[in-house]
């Protein structure tokens, strides 16, 4: 770091206020605020190990890479743990277990934004748990398989401020399901608020949708791609208001939630990047907790990679969720 050589005229970045900090290492690589920025002298150390920098908490894409559900749960702990309550956003693919759920009910009250598709957490965990995340405005469950309406109406009986809640699911996620009208039914008897929902490829019928917008007098966006069952030409007429997406699959659609909706929402525009540097090596320090995590000695077997491509491109809040049409 060196002496500030003119102390009246410049000063030093270590004696930059926590919170100023913490802003700027937002924009950083994960890995590089956990296993770099320690080292670099002992106030920044203490920045990255207090609350400054997880406030929102971005970690989706890198825990789609994980192969080790125990890495996941480390990390979510570690980062939750260090937010010291005050974490207003959450955003994790694939929960392993439902004590996860209970730890960031215990540890961050304070949520607004609760993003965790393809999680393993059962409809009883979140009629434990839902009670604790009263402060969430804005919920992901999207292609979570052990969960349905129990799980739906526990989050909006106890969430009393949700304006957004995106359930899409894929093909696959719903091949012994025969419907999900009373999934539709929670949402609509439970989630009066809301003002932006999310629905693509849910098994419902046009009068599960209007049994929705019924309730839902707030609605203001509604994503149907994939919902072959309903009619969305005559709800579009009953709603001229509405802005529908779907059924059919035309082109991916850019969500500009957080803008439109989130209290905070200059807080969200600034997440986390995920570029992974090709050599690492040199920023691993043996026995240290905050390095492990991202060594699981997992390597790309290139010869059997597989790659498919879904609709009409991806996007950071989309990749994966745009699937082809119906045959």
């Amino acid at each position: 770091m060196g002496e500030c050589e003119d102390a009246e005229e410049y000063r030093c970045w270590e004696e930059l206020l926590p919170d100023a900090l913490g802003l700027i290492f937002r924009n950083l690589p994960l890995q590089e605020v956990l296993t770099v920025l320690p080292r670099v002298c002992k106030s920044w150390g203490r920045v990255v190990a207090g609350p400054y920098c997880w406030q929102e908490i971005d970690i989706e894409e890198w825990s789609q890479q994980q192969s080790k559900p125990e890495q996941i749960g480390r990390m979510v702990e570690l980062l939750v743990s260090r937010s010291g309550g005050s974490c207003r956003r959450i955003s994790v693919s694939g929960l392993p277990c439902d004590p996860l759920l209970s730890f960031i009910g215990d540890h961050a009250r304070a949520l607004r934004a609760l993003e965790i598709p393809r999680s393993e957490i059962s409809d009883s965990i979140v009629e434990t748990v839902a009670p604790r995340l009263s402060n969430v405005t804005f919920l992901d469950i999207s292609s979570c398989t052990k969960i349905g309406a129990r799980a739906l109406e526990a989050f909006g009986k106890h969430c009393k401020s949700l304006v957004g809640l995106r359930r899409v699911m894929h093909p696959i996620d719903l091949a012994d399901k025969e419907c999900q009208h009373d999934e539709a039914h929670a949402i609509a008897c439970s989630m009066p608020k809301l003002r932006h929902l999310e629905m693509g490829y849910m098994l419902i019928t046009t009068e599960a949708v209007a049994e929705i917008l019924g309730q839902c007098r707030e609605l203001k966006f509604l994503d149907l791609r994939g919902c072959w069952a309903v009619d969305d030409k005559s709800l579009r007429e009953r709603h001229p208001g509405l802005r529908v997406l779907g059924p059919r699959v035309e082109d991916c659609y850019e969500n500009s939630y957080w803008e439109e909706c989130s209290d905070y929402s200059d807080d969200v525009s600034s997440i986390y990047s995920w570029e992974f540097m090709d050599d690492v090596d040199g920023y691993y320090a043996v026995g240290s907790d905050d390095e492990a995590i991202w060594d699981d000695g997992q390597g790309l077997d290139l010869e059997n990679l597989e790659v498919r491509f879904y609709g009409g491109g991806f996007s950071e809040s989309f990749a994966g969720f745009d699937w082809p049409p119906s045959p």
